[in-house]
């Protein structure tokens, strides 16, 4: 670098200059200086090249602009200005001159962003790196970074920025954009009937809805397929694909689940995307009193653990069975929570559908079927007054499904068929029907018939007779190992009837694997049962499952979560009650004459 002076006249301004191409400053606060003491500070300038020669005397000022114009407005004005002190810089150090221009000029009055990212900008152009440049201004990297960032804009939208008719939040959102999403954003801008959605409305209309931060994560980003994009100020960062986001998340979800029951917790229930956690209704209970694990999912992925609650019901039982257990007074503990698996519907639902196929069944056990009709006799029933029961479904969508089930057709047609037996008609239950005559009438009809034949109108009474949802049933299908898959297949009842999302995630998991069900964990009951709707019918690219009965239709009965289920129980208690029995076999029955020889009144009856 040399020192020297040069009239101003022979001076322009540097292409490397921060202020080159922009509206002539105002110098007026300097004029009256330069008027009477002329330019005392020293510019730093280039020389001029033309043609790949050195012009001598001309140059090209880099740092001073503002001196420089000073100058020329002073001549322009009839006053003598001496020679200007210059520091001529090497010819073709660029980057040093454009470093020069930022730092006299920082050193002044600080330039704004955006003409810092033209200079910075220049400087990349010319070698250095955002670290170099950080050093030589004395800045961190994160700031040389985010006013790079800038580079992204569209012009207009950083002369907006530069003029301060838009936030920094929005240009932050903007850097996401792409051009033509920039495009759009002015267009709807410069439209006086629609609004440019700014700052975090912003955001959401660029990620087509809820933008859901990488922060948000449970699951390593190390190992996520899918693209994260990050706002070009290096700040923040989020997922492209909200989707592939969410199946990931809800594995993470659901290994989080798993290791809070783990580590003790009585239950953990995963709330639905987007339900806060209400804790305004719930009592703080310890892990060792019972208390649960709440996992609240907002519609952005996070994921909040309220651990040690209760519902407001639930939180009073639980103190009493640990009062109880303190005392030493042991039992059982009573469940945590009064809701129970599944509506009464369902409850109604699963109880006449378990009830018709055992009645289907029971038709071909004629034996089985005596033996109840004897234990109703001795026991008694809420039903023993020879009556059918009525089966209320309490809902028509369950009694549809009910009349079209193969097991309630086959019953039907065994029913019409011991009517015509008895020379009845075919018009509904053989319990209790009335007729003239009365059970005289049948009992003659009955001595006429043999003694299979009477069997099967015992095995049709008694079906008809058998309790819906009573322990009666589940221990005859538990003996008679009755497969409901012969009798049953999901309808739309039965998806209809659905509603807890522990229990359908289950059921997800039984016919799509437990990383389907666990990638759709938080997902709404809708959805997953959309899913399992096209595992069992093989759609939407889903593989079929056959055959899949759902365990509150199974022989035993089983529930798919820790809350009551009422069916489960019922299996659960009778079992123990037919372990290693079995039925003895048949002693070979008389012949009609022996039972004739044997019994004076039949002969009787023979001989009339």
């Amino acid at each position: 670098m040399k020192l020297a002076f040069a009239d101003p006249r022979n001076m322009t301004i540097s292409p490397l200059n921060m202020h080159y191409g922009r509206p002539k400053p105002d110098v007026s606060d300097i004029r009256p200086s330069i008027r009477q003491h002329g330019v005392l500070l020293t510019m730093l300038v280039l020389e001029t090249i033309r043609d790949g020669a050195v012009v001598p005397g001309h140059f090209e000022v880099v740092a001073g602009a503002r001196r420089w114009y000073g100058a020329m407005d002073e001549i322009a004005a009839g006053i003598e200005i001496d020679p200007v002190p210059i520091a001529i810089l090497e010819a073709g150090d660029d980057a040093a001159a454009i470093e020069a221009s930022l730092i006299e000029n920082l050193g002044r009055l600080p330039p704004d962003e955006v003409s810092c990212w033209e200079t910075f900008a220049k400087l990349i152009k010319k070698g250095r790196s955002p670290e170099q440049i950080a050093a030589t201004f004395h800045m961190t990297d994160a700031v040389v970074k985010r006013t790079l960032a800038l580079g992204n804009l569209l012009p207009r939208v950083r002369d907006l920025y530069r003029r301060e008719a838009i936030e920094l939040a929005t240009v932050r959102s903007l850097t996401l954009a792409t051009r033509s999403q920039q495009k759009e954003w002015l267009a709807m801008l410069d439209d006086p009937e629609r609004r440019a959605p700014t700052g975090a409305q912003l955001k959401t209309w660029l990620f087509g809805g809820a933008s859901i931060p990488s922060a948000n994560a449970l699951f390593s980003l190390d190992d996520y397929p899918g693209q994260i994009i990050a706002d070009l100020f290096g700040e923040d960062s989020y997922f492209t694909d909200p989707d592939l986001f969410w199946t990931h998340q809800n594995q993470a979800i659901a290994a989080k689940r798993e290791a809070l029951l783990a580590e003790g917790w009585n239950a953990v229930e995963v709330l639905e995307t987007g339900r806060s956690f209400e804790s305004w209704k719930h009592e703080r209970v310890s892990k060792a009193k019972g208390g649960k694990v709440f996992l609240a999912v907002s519609s952005r992925g996070e994921v909040t653990a309220h651990e040690g609650w209760l519902s407001a019901k639930e939180a009073p039982r639980a103190q009493a069975a640990a009062a109880k257990a303190a005392r030493g007074e042991g039992g059982e503990a009573l469940p945590t929570t009064d809701r129970a698996e599944v509506t009464s519907a369902q409850q109604s639902y699963i109880d006449l559908h378990r009830h018709a196929a055992v009645r289907a069944v029971l038709i071909d056990h004629a034996g089985v079927a005596l033996r109840l009709l004897v234990a109703h006799a001795v026991a008694g029933s809420p039903l023993w007054r020879v009556e059918a029961d009525p089966r209320r479904a309490g809902n028509e969508a369950v009694s549809a499904s009910l009349q079209a089930a193969p097991a309630e057709t086959t019953f039907r047609a065994m029913r019409d068929a011991a009517a015509a037996l008895l020379g009845l008609e075919a018009d509904g239950d053989l319990a209790g029907r009335r007729r003239q005559g009365g059970a005289a009438a049948i009992f003659a009809k009955l001595l006429s018939l043999s003694d299979a034949d009477v069997l099967a109108v015992a095995a049709v009474v008694m079906g008809e007779t058998l309790a819906a949802g009573s322990a009666e049933v589940e221990a005859a299908g538990l003996h008679l190992k009755v497969d409901m898959a012969a009798f049953w297949s999901p309808d739309q009842a039965f998806f209809d009837l659905i509603r807890d999302r522990e229990a359908v995630n289950a059921m997800l998991k039984e016919v799509g694997g437990k990383k389907v069900a666990d990638g759709n964990l938080a997902e709404k009951v809708k959805t997953q049962k959309a899913i399992l709707r096209d595992f069992l019918e093989g759609t939407n690219d889903r593989p079929k499952v056959a055959n899949w009965i759902p365990r509150w239709l199974t022989f035993p009965a089983q529930a798919y979560t820790r809350r009551p289920f009422a069916t489960a129980r019922r299996s659960k208690a009778v079992a123990p009650m037919l372990r290693g029995v079995r039925l003895p076999k048949p002693a070979e029955a008389p012949s009609p004459a022996t039972a004739l020889a044997a019994d004076p009144n039949l002969a009787i009856l023979a001989a009339e």
